[in-house]
């Protein structure tokens, strides 16, 4: 399931990215939004590895 959320963080920052340069400028409140998204994916992906990583240790089987 978190490669699921992976991907799908991955292809909403990408998109997200991409709709931005479609005007052909990259000015500053693009770089921010670009910067955020990266952030809140990585944030995302990092919560999930911990919440995984938690649940490995408390009953030795993954998350589903």
């Amino acid at each position: 399931m978190d490669d699921a959320k992976k991907g799908y963080r991955e292809a909403e920052e990408n998109t997200k990215e991409a709709w931005r340069k479609g005007d052909g400028e990259e000015d500053l409140s693009d770089k921010v939004g670009n910067a955020g998204d990266d952030a809140r994916k990585n944030l995302g992906n990092l919560g999930d590895e911990a919440r995984d990583a938690a649940d490995v240790t408390d009953n030795d089987e993954p998350r589903i």
